[in-house]
């Protein structure tokens, strides 16, 4: 019965974490799946926006975590593949001529 609370109390939290706009640093831990000493990291070094009202407390906008966690997209194969078929195909490629 008990553990059947704690999951519903789990499950309301998380939904009350993706409705909020800004998180606490706790919050921004719980939301991207970092390591205390990770964000610290990424703040100190100012690698993500965060903000300190009071010169203390960070805040996060959440908006703001999630463009960060989407930076440096890997392309799949077939846009590789695509990519690829266009260079070939334009006349910027030059071909290597071969002497026999």
């Amino acid at each position: 019965m008990l553990a059947q609370i704690d999951a519903k109390i789990a499950s309301i939290e998380e939904k009350i974490l993706h409705q909020k706009e800004v998180l606490t640093f706790e919050e921004a831990m719980t939301y991207t799946g970092w390591a205390k000493s990770y964000l610290y990291k990424l703040t100190s070094s100012h690698k993500i926006p965060f903000y300190k009202p009071n010169g203390k407390t960070i805040y996060f906008k959440r908006k703001e975590l999630e463009e960060y966690l989407l930076t440096n997209r890997q392309s799949t194969n077939e846009e590789l593949e695509c990519k690829a078929a266009t260079y070939v195909s334009t006349s910027h490629f030059k071909k290597r001529r071969v002497r026999a």
